[in-house]
């Protein structure tokens, strides 16, 4: 029998001695009156005085949380109850609750999750705490936690099982509750800007809005293939045709491509379209959209990432000419000597506008310079975090360019982009000027929130297939 197993057993045995108490091991329902993170919010960090006056009444509270330390010392003893990342000390004392509570008390393991009712002090030492009047058995944890219950730093672990990763480090918990203020900022801003909310298939006869690879899947009663999609682009600008001015989605992509602390294969983005406006008009409302979204989840517009402080109240604009300092390069060789040299020294937040037409095939062109087109992308921390163009609406022009993007694909481009023919029908139908922008949602939170990999800030990212007994290489 292996340790887990005998750890299970004992601990099976150890749910029988719980029940046997006239508890249930598995709980029921539970109402608490406060939040232990409330309880700290209202209660903790108060001077003397002010601690005095609030506990005199001895306020009641009925909390919930997993237990995270305990120590005992005879006919009394201290835990600490885990909530939401936040943790409050409870006291208990053999005559101050039930005897089967105390009992129970007694065979309580780190980790377990329990209830407790009672009154708010503060101990001799100052610690705010619950003094315990009825403890109540929620649930039984069979398997050990991590090595003291303060932190589990094994990176694979972390990644492969999130929940171990959430019970442990209170740090991974703020992250994602950050990654929902950041999310929950965009929308209300693109709300009160008038943007509506749409939603556009995830599954797609033809894939397109970006140069990658996809997924491929079957529907078996069509018979027919269907691809995840890369992007929405082309049925968010279906809908500017059809008369929704300003729409957005907070979408999930799929691309078949490599995994790297900058890239999972699934990732979320926000993208949004504007009718009557070009980029200079969404390069502005970037700038606002990040700047409010900082301070929504960091309370400040300047955020530290990687030791270096960033300021999203102040985004410089720079050609990509500009950028890389040399106006004689055009086209494919501006590109890459920009991704070769300049985008990882892009630290401060940036946009970089006025890309070559042969790598933008969804653009439109400026007026003053046809080698160019009207789009820029937004940068920080050495890496892209945003694109944007101002659309091409001229459908002769879109078939033009989907055919040079075939001929890359013939010529084995595997990521050129496919003729959409009921694309350019819907541009013949008339599709205003339209100004349309991608963000990504994992990056920008990478940035918020000082996570160093996309895998920190995705719940449950893509892991390699893990062989019994051997431990698995992710690529950096």
């Amino acid at each position: 029998m292996s340790l887990e197993d005998e750890l299970v057993d004992q601990r099976q045995k150890r749910t029988a001695e719980i029940e046997a108490l006239g508890f249930r091991a598995y709980g029921q329902r539970f109402d608490f009156s406060h939040t232990i993170p409330g309880i700290l919010r209202d209660y903790a960090g108060k001077t003397a005085v002010e601690s005095e006056a609030q506990l005199a009444d001895k306020p009641q509270v009925r909390i919930a949380g997993r237990i995270q330390t305990m120590r005992r010392m005879g006919k009394a003893g201290f835990l600490h109850l885990m909530q939401s990342g936040e943790k409050l000390q409870v006291y208990i004392r053999k005559d101050a609750v039930p005897e089967n509570e105390y009992k129970l008390y007694e065979i309580l393991d780190t980790g377990d999750i329990i209830g407790v009712e009672g009154y708010l002090f503060r101990t001799r030492t100052g610690e705010l705490s619950v003094h315990a009047e009825k403890v109540i058995f929620l649930s039984k944890i069979l398997l050990a936690l991590p090595e003291k219950f303060h932190g589990l730093e094994d990176v694979e672990v972390r990644y492969r099982q999130r929940y171990l990763d959430l019970i442990a480090n209170p740090e991974s918990q703020k992250v994602f509750v950050t990654r929902a203020k950041i999310v929950s900022s965009l929308r209300r801003q693109l709300e009160q800007h008038g943007y509506i909310e749409v939603e556009t298939p995830m599954m797609q006869p033809l894939y397109g809005g970006a140069t990658a690879r996809p997924f491929v899947t079957h529907h078996n009663t069509l018979d027919m293939d269907l691809y995840l999609r890369i992007a929405p682009e082309l049925y968010l600008k279906r809908l500017i045709v059809g008369g929704l001015d300003r729409v957005y989605e907070i979408n999930r992509n799929f691309r078949n491509e490599g995994i790297s602390t900058h890239h999972n294969p699934e990732f979320t983005m926000l993208e949004f379209y504007q009718a009557f406006t070009d980029y200079h008009g969404m390069m502005d409302l970037s700038a606002e959209l990040l700047k409010q979204t900082a301070i929504d989840a960091t309370g400040s517009v300047v955020v530290e990432y990687q030791g270096v402080q960033l300021d999203f109240g102040n985004i410089r604009r720079l050609s990509m000419q500009e950028a890389v300092g040399d106006l004689s390069l055009k086209g494919h060789s501006l590109m890459e000597k920009f991704e070769r040299e300049i985008e990882s020294t892009l630290i401060q937040p940036t946009f970089i506008y006025d890309y070559p037409v042969e790598v933008s095939p969804l653009s439109k062109n400026k007026e003053s310079d046809p080698a160019f087109v009207e789009r820029f992308e937004i940068y920080a921390a050495g890496m892209e975090i945003g694109n944007a163009y101002t659309e091409l609406n001229d459908p002769h022009e879109q078939r033009r360019r989907f055919e040079l993007q075939v001929r890359d694909r013939e010529a084995g481009d595997e990521e050129a982009h496919q003729m959409d023919e009921d694309y350019i029908r819907a541009m013949s139908y008339g599709m205003p000027p339209t100004g349309g922008e991608g963000i990504g949602v994992d990056r920008l939170t990478m940035i918020l929130t000082n996570s160093k990999s996309i895998r920190d800030v995705i719940l449950f990212p893509l892991m390699r297939k893990k062989e019994s007994g051997v431990r698995s290489q992710e690529p950096e």
